[in-house]
C-alpha cells in the first residue's frame, strides 16, 4: 500500500538508488567489509571502501560486483538488501518495486541473477532494463523519437554503446573496458616504469585528479607516493598527466574501436541522425580530461557530455519508474 517504487543503478564501482517523488537518495560504493571467520558483513558502502587494501587478516572488502555483473550472489544480496533499508526506513515491509539497470549484453543467466538478488530483498516486482536506454534517458535525450540517438556510457566495469531509435536499442556493444580497467592501467604503468607498488584507491586519485586520454590536453603533476618494489620501503614519485595518457591510451582506444564498429553496423538513415544530434557520453568515465576530444577526432561526430555523467542511470531510473506500463510485459 504505501510502497515505494524504487531504481537501482547496480553498478561496479557504485550504487545508486533512485526513489520515486525524491530523487537520488543513495550514491555509496558497491563494496561490502566481511569477516572471513563469521562471514558476518562489517561495514557496506563509504565505510567498506575506506578499508579496500587497509585490512586486518580476517577482515576482507570485497566488491560483489564484476563487470557489470553479479560475481558474488551472497555479498551483492547482503549489499542490496543494506541499501534498501537505509533507504526505506523503518517502512521496509512494504514491498517497493524495483527496476535496476545491467549492461546490455549481459546473459539471461546474468539476468536472473540480479532479478533473484533484487527479489530476495523484497521487492514485490522487479523490472530489468538495459543501461544504455535508461543512460539516454537520465541525459535528456528523446529515444521514444523516430529518429537516431548514439550514447556511450562509460562505467566502473563496463563502457555500453547503443544506437537507439523508436525507444528501443537498434544496435548495441558492450565492453569489459572501463573506469576499472583505467585504474589498473595506472598501477601497472606506475609499477613498470618506477617500480612503484601503488593501491586501487591511489590509482583512482591519480586517474581523478590528472588523468587524461588526449594528448596535450593538460599539464597537471602529483606526487604519488607508494612501496618501492627494490627497496621494500615508502617511496614517492612525481607523475604528470601525459604519462597517464600514455598509461590510458591502449583501453581508451579500444573503447573508441567499439564506438566506431556499432556506428559501422547503424543503417544510414539514423547515421544521419548521428551525425546532427552528436553523441552523448555517460558514465564517470566522461569525467576524464579529454575524452569528449579523443571521441570527436576519431568518430568525426559532434560529442556532447551528459549534464550529470554519473548520476545519468539513476535519473533515467527515475523516468522510466513514472512510465513503467512501458516495460511492463
Amino acid at each position: 500500500m504505501f510502497s515505494k517504487d524504487i531504481g537501482i543503478d547496480l553498478g561496479t564501482a557504485n550504487v545508486l538508488i533512485f526513489v520515486k517523488g525524491q530523487g537520488v537518495v543513495l550514491n555509496e560504493p558497491s563494496v561490502v567489509a566481511i569477516d572471513s571467520e563469521t562471514k558476518k558483513p562489517l561495514a557496506v558502502g563509504h565505510d567498506a571502501r575506506n578499508m579496500l587494501g587497509r585490512t586486518p587478516g580476517k577482515v576482507h572488502a570485497i566488491r560483489p560486483m564484476k563487470d557489470g555483473v553479479i560475481a558474488d550472489f551472497e555479498i551483492t544480496e547482503i549489499m542490496l538488501n543494506h541499501f534498501i533499508r537505509k533507504v526505506n526506513g523503518k517502512s521496509f515491509l512494504s514491498h517497493p518495486r524495483i527496476l535496476i539497470c545491467c549492461p546490455s549484453n549481459i546473459t539471461p543467466v546474468e539476468k536472473n541473477a540480479i532479478k533473484e538478488a533484487a527479489e530476495r530483498t523484497g521487492a514485490r516486482k522487479v523490472f530489468l532494463e538495459e543501461e544504455p536506454k535508461v543512460a539516454a534517458l537520465g541525459a535528456g535525450l528523446d529515444i521514444a523519437a523516430p529518429s537516431g540517438s548514439m550514447v556511450i556510457d562509460i562505467g566502473g566495469g563496463t563502457t555500453d554503446i547503443a544506437i537507439l531509435s523508436l525507444g528501443g536499442i537498434v544496435t548495441s556493444a558492450s565492453i569489459k573496458i572501463a573506469g576499472n580497467t583505467f585504474d589498473t592501467d595506472i598501477m601497472k604503468y606506475i609499477k613498470d616504469k618506477y617500480k612503484l607498488l601503488i593501491g586501487d584507491q591511489t590509482a583512482e586519485e591519480i586517474k581523478l585528479k590528472i588523468g587524461s586520454v588526449y594528448p596535450d590536453s593538460s599539464k597537471e603533476k602529483m606526487v604519488v607516493r607508494g612501496r618501492d618494489l627494490v627497496t621494500g620501503l615508502p617511496h614517492s614519485v612525481t607523475l604528470c598527466s601525459g604519462e597517464i595518457e600514455e598509461a590510458l591510451r591502449e583501453s581508451a582506444y579500444l573503447i573508441v574501436h567499439s564506438a566506431k564498429s556499432v556506428l559501422e553496423q547503424t543503417p544510414p538513415e539514423l547515421s544521419a541522425d548521428i551525425i546532427q544530434n552528436g553523441i552523448m557520453v555517460t558514465g564517470g568515465g566522461a569525467l576524464i580530461k579529454g575524452f569528449d576530444r579523443l571521441l570527436a577526432h576519431e568518430l568525426k561526430v559532434p560529442i556532447i557530455i551528459a549534464e550529470s555523467p554519473l548520476t545519468c542511470v539513476a535519473e533515467g531510473t527515475g523516468i522510466l519508474l513514472e512510465n513503467l506500463h512501458l516495460i511492463d510485459k
